[in-house]
């Protein structure tokens, strides 16, 4: 029985952690970019959209298409970047540890 209560207070420890975690990701900003910089978006720590900036350079109606596909490819960048840090804290937290393939944090 000792085994188990070592293994459940690391579980609690590891849960603590990861809550901990999901908390500094959520107060993230993560920022991407597109067409050299024309576009930026900056994505909180869960993914959502908190802001897009567009070079009025851009805003021409005849450049409309571009300007959505750089809007596009600026989210990609920042989600990526995003995912990224994601697995780097989640790393840190679970010592290692692989995770079963459906225990993706923070989503």
């Amino acid at each position: 029985m000792k085994n188990l209560a070592g293994l459940m207070k690391q579980a609690s420890q590891m849960q603590s952690k990861m809550e901990e975690m999901q908390s500094t990701l959520e107060a993230m900003n993560i920022e991407g970019a597109a067409g050299a910089g024309m576009v930026t978006v900056v994505l909180s720590g869960k993914g959502d959209m908190r802001s897009i900036t567009i070079d009025p350079k851009l805003a021409d109606p005849e450049d409309m298409e571009m300007l959505q596909d750089l809007i596009v490819a600026a989210c990609a960048d920042a989600r990526k970047k995003l995912d990224a840090r994601a697995a780097e804290e989640m790393k840190k937290v679970t010592g290692g540890l692989n995770l079963p393939a459906g225990m993706k944090l923070p989503f």
